[in-house]
């Protein structure tokens, strides 16, 4: 049985979701309407789904709604809002695995699609958030200090090619890709794939429209 937690304080909204999850006649649903009933509602169900609009909800700011949700890891969140601030959706995505990102106006089967990939551990960020990070970072990224070979060796890290995958493609050996991950990470300042992947979203070297985090 999987458990959902909507935290939505707009009751049609609040059903809409409710009957979207009742679908599988399995889902069991908890409703709550502020911070402390989540909270006590987490404690019971830790691996639960939470539904959350975090516009309308009693969260004091996002490093709250952070803290609680390294509380609780085991959860996963599906934000179901309106207006989410760019910083916002910035601070979300770059901070936490745990958050699926979706629009109250937003289709459906996207609606769906977030709420599947939390229940498999996965998360789903929609083409509009992902968007609206790339546009409001567009005018003050600096120039890339990376080579065109270096960038193209990022959308592959990207795209979760490993190495050994990138030095096929490219005809090259895999002590020469090695060497160009180095340089790459070297000028980004950054450890982890992961960390080139948030870098290939800032500068739209990935399609939006495709990748999912």
């Amino acid at each position: 049985m999987r458990h959902f937690i909507i935290a939505d304080n707009q009751e049609l909204t609040r059903q809409g979701l409710e009957a979207l999850v009742r679908r599988k006649e399995q889902n069991a649903v908890y409703k709550v309407t502020d911070k402390a009933g989540l909270i006590q509602l987490l404690k019971e169900h830790e691996s639960a789904v939470v539904i959350l609009d975090y516009t309308l909800f009693d969260f004091a700011d996002v490093e709250q709604l952070l803290i609680i949700s390294e509380r609780f890891e085991l959860a996963r969140w599906v934000l179901v809002s309106n207006d989410l601030s760019p910083a916002f959706l910035q601070k979300v995505i770059y901070t936490s695995h745990l958050f699926s990102i979706v629009y109250k106006d937003s289709p459906v089967r996207d609606i769906v699609e977030a709420l599947q990939a939390a229940e498999h551990h996965q998360r789903y960020i929609s083409q509009r958030a992902l968007e609206e990070i790339i546009a409001s970072q567009q005018d003050d990224e600096p120039v890339s200090p990376l080579t065109n070979t270096e960038r193209e060796i990022v959308i592959a890290i990207a795209m979760g090619k490993s190495t050994k995958e990138i030095a096929a493609e490219r005809c090259s050996s895999v002590h020469t890709i090695t060497t160009h991950r180095k340089n790459i990470f070297r000028k980004l300042g950054v450890n982890t794939a992961h960390e080139v992947t948030k870098y290939a979203l800032r500068c739209g070297l990935v399609d939006s429209s495709e990748f999912y985090i």
